[in-house]
């Protein structure tokens, strides 16, 4: 390994000095077998395995979210939580000069997993935090991410991500959710996800029964709130403006 390649490592590896981000409990107890356990990373991480569960959409909605932030990202970005395939990739390679991106997740598997995936990571930075308790200064990122995180989480952490996600965006910044949505009747999919979802993401039908907008902190009025939908209606794209 090269001294560029070691410090590269380092760079995603290092941690901040932060309080530890325990484990929650729903994620051990309903999502251990897909983030937590040793083997988990070695199933999953495979581009062709996370767009068959997307049903072949995984690309489209990677790239609508990154869209939302433009060809080149100059400013400071923040994911929230770690994605298999190869999304962080792609949004690492939009970073401009001045572009930086934070990723944070609560698992430590994840964590490393992330840095193996980073070609270039001289502008990003991983850290062990919990969605809700972010160890950020608020206003200080110029758009936040949030890639299928919200349907894998109960109500109550749900409305605890989405009020810290706002809180870190800047005035006149993105937070950008991508997660399922209820799909339109005569879309199949309609009936086809319900045992797929109530069976392996048992929080996920309420995604479909609420707007996110449903969730929003009552005392925070968004400039602007945007919601496009894909596939029939089983994904969507929420773009709040703070």
């Amino acid at each position: 390994m090269s001294p560029t390649e070691t410090s590269a490592v380092a760079k995603v590896d290092a941690l901040p000095a932060l309080p530890h981000a325990p484990v929650p409990e729903y994620l051990q107890s309903t999502y251990w077998w897909a983030y937590l356990h040793p083997r988990a990373v070695h199933i999953f991480e495979r581009q062709w395995l996370v767009n068959l569960i997307l049903w072949g959409n995984f690309a489209k909605l990677r790239d609508a979210a990154l869209q939302e932030m433009g060809d080149v990202i100059n400013g400071k970005v923040l994911q929230v939580a770690c994605v298999y395939g190869d999304f962080t990739e792609h949004l690492e390679r939009r970073l401009g000069p001045t572009g930086s991106l934070d990723v944070v997740d609560v698992a430590p598997i994840q964590i490393k997993n992330l840095h193996t995936k980073l070609t270039n990571p001289e502008h990003v930075t991983a850290s062990l935090q919990d969605s809700t308790a972010l160890q950020f200064e608020d206003g200080s990122r110029d758009a936040v991410v949030v890639f299928f995180l919200l349907h894998e989480q109960p109500a109550e952490v749900r409305v605890k991500t989405i009020a810290e996600a706002l809180r870190v965006t800047k005035p006149g910044g993105k937070l950008i959710f991508v997660d399922y949505h209820k799909p339109v009747a005569t879309s199949p999919f309609r009936y086809i996800m319900v045992p797929i979802l109530t069976t392996l993401e048992p929080f996920a039908m309420d995604v479909w029964r609420g707007e996110i907008v449903d969730w929003l902190p009552a005392d925070i009025k968004p400039a602007k709130v945007e919601k496009v939908t894909y596939f029939g209606g089983l994904y969507q794209k929420g773009v709040i403006t703070r």
